[in-house]
């Protein structure tokens, strides 16, 4: 998302006759490359540390503002090295005994995604998250773990390894499941994972988080996922609740092949999105034809608030992006509110009939 500055947080501070503003800014100096297109945010982050120590109100907080920011940067640099590759989340149940068909499916996905040089990220426990684990094999594999005095231990495949980050908070752990994620697949579980599954499209439906392919599998003959899809259709759905077309959002897969491979053709044409002020920019690894592009500006005009759809070349304000340069550019002004429309467009760009044969 774009940087706006909080003139809230970034007025000039004064205390005891020192210049704080002067001081943080001679220390983001110190610290940061003077080049940096993250100065202002550095400076901002030391601004807000500075009005909680002023309002010095409870240790408490405190507490939880150092906790957060420490496994925040600590996450960061330890993801750091895996920042170019793309990654999976799989949920499901800690509790799916050995023995039971939907582990062999969940060790077969993660040997499947593997082979698709995709790495797979769970919470690094047992059942779903062990066998997707163990199919995966330690290279392929990243554990985000959750501290607790009971329960929760790190698997044999991640256990004692730089393949395993462990969180105090929950919110946290759930942020980078979320954020590190290219695709999601949630297998049968329990109020866990019925919660990530809700969580994750209600961020993806709003907006808050990127648009990735969920896949909700089952082992074949399996009704856990089917019969949840039915209340959501009737209930939600049918109740005006949701958009009929947000059911776009996830699909739902017997085999880890099948979910594999509609995480694989997301990625087809399409390569990543970002807001450039109000223009909504998808990059594609493929121009699109002329006859797409009709296509696009007569049945997908709904998604946009004025104009229409136009290609792009790589313009100055993705320079902190420089190694995506050469991806071919679709821009539109996006109402941001259709996301499984958006999911239906991407769909449609990523069938190779709708490609430049040359680019």
């Amino acid at each position: 998302m774009p940087y706006e500055p909080d003139d809230y947080l970034s007025r000039h501070f004064q205390t005891s006759g020192i210049d704080l503003a002067d001081k943080v800014d001679e220390l983001v100096t110190l610290v940061a490359p003077t080049d940096s297109p993250n100065l202002p945010l550095y400076r901002d982050m030391l601004i807000t540390v500075i009005r909680m120590a002023q309002a010095d109100r409870n240790r408490w907080d405190a507490k939880i503002m150092l906790q957060t920011l420490r496994e925040m940067e600590h996450a960061f640099s330890s993801l750091e090295q895996f920042k170019r590759r793309r990654k999976v989340t799989v949920f499901g149940s800690a509790r799916t005994p050995t023995d039971h068909p939907v582990y062999a499916l969940a060790r077969e996905l993660g040997a499947t995604l593997a082979h698709h040089d995709l790495m797979v990220v769970t919470g690094a426990g047992g059942g779903i998250m062990a066998a997707a684990h163990e199919g995966a094999g330690l290279e392929n594999s990243l554990g985000f773990n959750i501290t607790l005095p009971f329960e929760q231990g790190a698997n044999a495949t991640v256990h004692g390894t730089g393949n395993l980050l462990s969180f105090h908070f929950f919110f946290l752990r759930k942020l980078f499941f979320v954020k590190e994620a290219d695709g999601l697949v949630l297998c049968p579980g329990g109020f866990g994972t019925l919660d990530e599954a809700l969580e994750v499209l209600t961020l993806i439906q709003t907006g808050k988080s990127p648009l990735v392919p969920v896949v909700l599998l089952d082992q074949p003959g399996g009704s856990f996922w089917k019969d949840a899809l039915a209340f959501i259709e009737k209930q939600l759905e049918g109740n005006g609740y949701i958009l009929s077309s947000d059911m776009h959002l996830m699909h739902l897969a017997y085999s880890a092949d099948e979910a594999a491979e509609e995480i694989a053709q997301f990625y087809r044409n399409y390569h990543s999105s970002r807001w450039l002020k109000d223009r909504f920019v998808i990059r594609l690894n493929h121009a699109l034809n002329e006859s797409a592009m009709q296509l696009l500006n007569s049945d997908f005009t709904d998604l946009c608030k004025s104009g229409g759809f136009q290609l792009q070349p790589y313009c100055e304000s993705e320079q902190d992006e420089p190694e995506l340069c050469h991806l071919k550019r679709l821009a539109f002004a996006f109402n941001g509110r259709d996301h499984g429309r958006l999911r239906e467009l991407l769909n449609l760009i990523n069938q190779p009939q709708h490609w430049k044969k040359t680019d």
